[in-house]
């Protein structure tokens, strides 16, 4: 609670709050620091409508910036309001915890009046009297009522006398028999202290005893002492309780208030409602800030850990140096020197990074931990009007704070590496250009999930570097397995960091990854990445490998030729392994041409009929038989030839290595493959006398 305490200290005089009042900017003050603080107005230049009613910050006229200078940070020690000039003052002065406050133009009580208020004894407060907010200077201009136009701010008050209470003396145990040992915890629903040795002989975390809530003692003192609820009287109508809120106004108002119109056309909730609805609010808002205090405590951990690694690698980077320089003996003591300082230049500046953020991070951490205990004892206060009166601000600093925890406050600035290599290979006449060059391998990189997807049968990964490294890439290496847990190969090896790798099975499970290499070796690997390929195979055709001649329509399902030769066309998916179907449909057949159907490899000739190299398995037909041909070579004659409408089915199974063909749904047998491995691709040759359509999706079995 040691951090709440900074929530609970005026800004003016440093100590905690004694009768603390509410400005209408929502921060608070002591009720005798503000009266040290007025200044005097002009009557000249004090309109009656802008004096403060009391009624809500609405009603309280801020001074216009442009007609009043009050004490600002280039002051000349004068006020100036409306063309007149007030007597000089003193300069500005800081209260103990830092913040600005100005000087008074008014007499001062005694020293002992300020410690200690007597409301009766207090002189009048003057005519047109100024307060200026001492932590975000706004002024306004207090009305005939004066400073007691402002509400009391009992919540906080309620909250500093349970915390000075609870800093009074430690807890003792209630069960120990002799010298009762400090107090470690209090069980919520026994109401009793326990010390360690107590707690686990007396309330042992089983049976019934498991589901009671323990708590610090400092907290279940403040529990303890929890005040009441306490009825709240209107500040205009000082006979009537508050009991209603005006939304519009967003303050508790009275019957009263109502039936004279003031409030009369304002929406108004019941204050019972409003009390639970702003205290969950809070609460909710309060989670958020929790979990960024949580990153926040996880984050100096990593930061502290940081300096020990900067520490103990900039130790050993000392020490290696020094050898290598004391190797070079006379010659490079010169030289020694220059570089043991640029060394400690990096990690001095490494530690002051680190620290410097550490310090940040701490404090604001700080700050976050005591506003958020701030509002927990605030949302255990039973006082439905006072709390309403401080939750909206509380609300909007806990969102404020919370949003200062924002993207890159918990990102390391440094890293603890040192990316520096002495080379000791240059010769003697070189020592004088002798300098720091990077010797060290890539860091792994870092696969970037969100690019990374599988699509038919290929596969797309991307990759970068760690964000923090510095070590130059020559390049980087791309291993995928073979879909059947085997071992990884090589699939990539350049510059860029985004892949495609087509050709896989279908239907099958690979693992990825890739490391980075430069002139120093090759470094880590990245974390494996585990994709599958589709399970059912489609193909359209592609007009990339196709010949020029080639004409492709029908989203690239259709295809025809503007040449009296034949021409090769192949699908834009490849297979390896497995058993795949397709069929095709002749569109157009004119003139018995005999076009060619089959599988080639990639490197297939595109310019001749399918099955003339060696790279093509296939089976031409014209109007009355076909045949089989692969590197030229025609065989199995068999009657039945295609026409217009005609069915070309074609069964690739590489488990038996043959490949079979259909036409209209009659088989024109088998043909064996001369090799099995290796990736194929659906192909045929035709001319211009001749329109095909893929109709069949190609399907894994």
């Amino acid at each position: 609670m040691d951090e709440m305490e900074e929530e609970l200290k005026c800004p003016v005089c440093g100590s905690f709050f004694r009768e603390p009042i509410i400005l209408p900017c929502s921060h608070n003050i002591c009720l005798a620091c503000a009266r040290n603080i007025l200044v005097q107005t002009p009557d000249a230049e004090s309109p009656q409508s802008s004096r403060a009613s009391g009624s809500g910050v609405s009603d309280y006229d801020y001074l216009d910036l442009d007609k009043m200078s009050l004490y600002s940070e280039a002051d000349s020690g004068y006020g100036s309001y409306g063309g007149f000039v007030s007597a000089p003052t003193t300069p500005c002065q800081k209260s103990p915890n830092g913040v600005r406050v100005f000087p008074p133009s008014v007499p001062q009580p005694p020293p002992q009046q300020h410690l200690l208020p007597q409301p009766g004894s207090l002189p009048p407060i003057p005519r047109n009297s100024c307060i200026t907010c001492p932590q975000c200077h706004r002024s306004l201009i207090l009305d005939d009522r004066g400073l007691r136009g402002f509400p009391k701010n009992r919540v906080l008050e309620g909250v500093v006398d349970r915390y000075q209470q609870s800093k009074a003396a430690a807890l003792k145990c209630q069960l120990c028999e002799k010298s009762p040992k400090e107090a470690t915890v209090m069980c919520e629903q026994c109401d009793v202290f326990y010390c360690d040795p107590c707690r686990l002989r007396c309330h042992p975390p089983r049976g019934p005893l498991a589901k009671h809530r323990l708590v610090p003692p400092a907290q279940g003192r403040i529990s303890r002492r929890a005040s009441p609820r306490k009825i709240s009287t209107c500040t205009e109508h000082e006979l009537e309780n508050l009991s209603m809120y005006c939304v519009q106004c967003k303050m508790p108002v009275c019957y009263q208030c109502l039936e004279e119109g003031k409030h009369g056309t304002h929406e108004v909730k019941a204050l019972g409602a409003m009390w639970k609805l702003h205290k969950g609010q809070l609460s909710q808002a309060l989670n958020g800030l929790s979990d960024r205090a949580t990153e926040a405590k996880e984050f100096l951990v990593q930061l502290r850990n940081m300096v020990q690694h900067i520490q103990e690698n900039g130790v050993e980077f000392e020490a290696c140096l020094v050898a290598q320089c004391d190797a070079l003996i006379d010659a490079l003591n010169r030289r020694k020197a220059q570089l043991l300082a640029r060394v400690n230049k990096e990690h001095e500046h490494k530690l002051k990074v680190v620290r410097d953020q550490i310090s940040h991070c701490t404090v604001k951490l700080r700050q976050t931990t005591g506003l958020m205990e701030y509002c927990l004892e605030v949302i255990k206060e039973n006082d439905p009007s006072g709390f309403l009166q401080i939750s909206d601000a509380l609300i909007r600093r806990v969102l404020m704070t919370e949003g200062q925890w924002g993207k890159g406050t918990l990102t390391p600035r440094m890293t603890s590496d040192f990316d520096l290599t002495l080379d000791s290979g240059p010769l003697l006449q070189t020592i004088h250009q002798l300098d720091f060059v990077q010797m060290k391998v890539p860091a792994a990189p870092i696969l970037q999930l969100e690019e990374c997807c599988t699509q038919n049968n290929s596969a797309t990964l991307s990759w970068k570097q760690p964000p923090l490294s510095t070590i130059a890439v020559d390049g980087y290496i791309l291993e995928l397995d073979d879909g059947n847990m085997g071992p990884f190969r090589e699939v990539y090896v350049g510059t860029e960091t985004i892949c495609t790798v087509d050709g896989l099975h279908f239907n099958s499970t690979y693992k990825s990854r890739v490391k980075a290499f430069n002139a120093s070796g090759v470094g880590q690997y990245s974390k494996t990445l585990i994709m599958q390929t589709s399970e059912i195979a489609w193909f359209t055709f592609d007009p990339a490998s196709a010949h020029p001649d080639i004409i492709l329509s029908n989203d690239n399902l259709t295809v025809s030729c503007n040449s009296y030769d034949d021409r090769v066309v192949m699908g834009n998916s490849a297979f390896s392994r497995g058993i795949h179907y397709w069929e095709m449909t002749i569109d157009r057949y004119d003139n018995h041409p005999d076009p060619a159907f089959g599988i080639a490899r990639a490197d297939v000739l595109k310019d001749v009929m399918l099955g003339k190299d060696d790279k093509a398995w296939a089976m031409y037909v014209d109007n009355n038989r076909s045949w089989f041909m692969h590197n030229n070579s025609h065989t199995n004659r068999t009657d039945g030839g295609i026409g217009k409408g005609a069915t070309i089915g074609v069964l690739l199974d590489f488990s038996r290595g043959i490949l079979i063909f259909l036409i209209n749904d009659e088989q024109q047998g088998p043909v064996a493959f001369e090799s099995l491995e290796g990736v194929y691709y659906p192909a045929l040759s035709l001319n211009r006398n001749v329109q095909v359509q893929n109709d069949t999706v190609a399907t894994y079995l």
